[in-house]
């Protein structure tokens, strides 16, 4: 199977040097889509005021929900993907980009019309105050509209990043940001035809770049013929396949639920944070931020590592994939390294940023960052660790870890030393529950069996048909003993 545009064949070449490569342009869509969000932020915030801005960060809050489950489901089809590649076996991973497609596209569209009429629900629901109500409806149901879009393009660029292909995400990504920010103050303010929507042309202008970036995509999976485009009799996937789809379900739920088990977390330990005062859930929030762009660099290497094992799963080459999963610890222990000592260095000026030079919030965001910011090391090597085992269909065990050191670990930690050390256990706990976690990790990795676990797609029922009469042919049957 010769390698197409962009593609990469993850089960060859140097190690390290491969991994790299690959990671690199998952950072860099992972710090555009950040950047994206804080830009957007900014012209809500600067043209329409503080009531806009709460109101899109309630309703952006219900997009990474969606996003979440979506993200275990696309993991999961991207997993099928990177084995099928690395067994060579071309039509599979076209059969599971098709189930995949096929399934979401009803489950995308559904979601786009019931969000439109029950939004109003939702937004009581997340207790949003009266007086945003009217921006926070205006801009959350306009948002609905894009979501059929949004969720098929994080399906199909995960399913690229499986085939081997993290450069076509990557531009297209930027396609969509680029739109998206400039079109934002344009339909907010009504600059040139464009109609002035207020709140609304915030979201307007996520609708027209997401599915402008989704038009541009597919067109660019087809005329540069990309491996997992279906032409033909191979238009036929997009009806799922019920084994395939079961697989994707059983394997992507858990994974989805990583995603609810962090975000659920980090809401609980800003419950606790609020208690503190003004300042204080200022200062965190600010940290907060700067942990945002942090953890991308671990982030983007456990979905790297996740590809590159799932490939060479698929080729049967074991010991490739601990050298990956080797390679993934160092190269996170270096790129995170570097960032916790330059951010070390550099907190004041860099938190200065969001808060001001004089702010009060200043030197507590200085201190949470000292204790910290380092665990992030910690939180790099597990999920390189996770990216590993998840290749190989293994997910209840990295879910099972979550849950432990976010909840009773991290929770129980700052809540339990909260007497002892004051507000600084809400602090300690990250370390606490990054150390847990890794701990827990490493003992998964190397005694919890994963590699026992199979992933695999079931065969079509055409090979099915081929087998069978390949045994009825007296060459293809077992010989009797006797």
């Amino acid at each position: 199977m010769a390698a197409r545009p962009g593609q990469k064949d993850l089960t060859q070449g140097p190690i390290g040097k491969t991994l790299l490569a690959f990671a690199l342009p998952t950072l860099f869509s992972s710090i555009i889509q950040s950047l994206n969000g804080s830009v957007n932020a900014i012209w809500v915030g600067r043209f329409l005021g503080e009531d806009a801005l709460a109101s899109t960060s309630n309703a952006n809050l219900v997009m990474f929900l969606l996003m979440a489950f979506v993200f275990g489901f696309g993991m999961a089809a991207t997993i099928l993907i990177g084995q099928s590649f690395g067994r060579r076996d071309l039509d599979g991973a076209r059969r599971v980009v098709g189930t995949a497609i096929g399934s979401f596209m009803p489950v995308a569209a559904a979601i786009g019309l019931f969000g439109w009429i029950f939004a109003p629900d939702l937004l009581h629901l997340l207790g949003m105050p009266a007086t945003a109500m009217p921006l926070a409806l205006a801009y959350l149901r306009v948002i609905f509209l894009a979501m059929p879009a949004i969720l098929i393009i994080i399906v199909l660029m995960m399913g690229l990043r499986g085939s081997g292909d993290a450069l076509t995400p990557l531009w297209f990504m930027l396609v969509a940001v680029v739109l998206d920010a400039g079109l934002n103050p344009v339909f907010i303010l009504g600059l040139g035809p464009a109609p002035r929507l207020g709140i609304a042309g915030s979201a307007t202008a996520t609708v027209i770049a997401n599915y402008v970036g989704l038009i541009g995509l597919l067109l660019y999976i087809y005329n540069r013929d990309l491996p997992l485009r279906l032409r033909g009799r191979e238009l036929r996937y997009l009806k799922p396949d019920p084994a395939i789809l079961k697989t994707i379900v059983k394997k992507g739920f858990p994974m989805g639920l990583q995603m609810i088990v962090i975000s659920s977390s980090a809401l609980a330990t800003m419950g606790l944070v609020n208690r503190e005062g003004v300042d204080t859930t200022a200062a965190f929030g600010v940290a907060m931020q700067l942990w945002t762009y942090l953890q991308m660099p671990a982030m983007a290497l456990s979905a790297a590592a996740s590809a590159m094992s799932a490939q060479n799963i698929g080729a049967g080459k074991w010991e490739r994939v601990s050298a990956i999963t080797r390679s993934g610890i160092v190269f996170n222990l270096i790129i995170t390294g570097l960032l916790v000592a330059l951010l070390a260095v550099a907190d004041r000026p860099a938190l200065a940023l969001f808060l001001g030079g004089q702010s009060r919030a200043l030197p507590i965001a200085q201190h949470i960052q000292l204790i910290g910011t380092w665990s992030f090391l910690l939180f790099g090597v597990t999920m390189v660790l996770f990216g590993t085992v998840r290749a190989n269909g293994a997910v209840l065990g990295p879910l099972v870890i979550l849950a432990i050191g976010l909840y009773p670990v991290r929770l129980g930690f700052a809540l339990g030393a909260y007497d002892w050390l004051g507000a600084d256990a809400l602090w300690y706990s990250f370390p606490a529950s990054s150390f847990a976690n890794m701990a827990m990790a490493i003992g998964f990795y190397l005694h919890g069996g994963w590699r026992k676990a199979r992933m695999q797609i079931p065969p079509a029922a055409d090979e099915l048909r081929e087998e069978a009469e390949a045994d009825a042919e007296p060459g293809g049957r077992i010989n009797p003993a006797g």
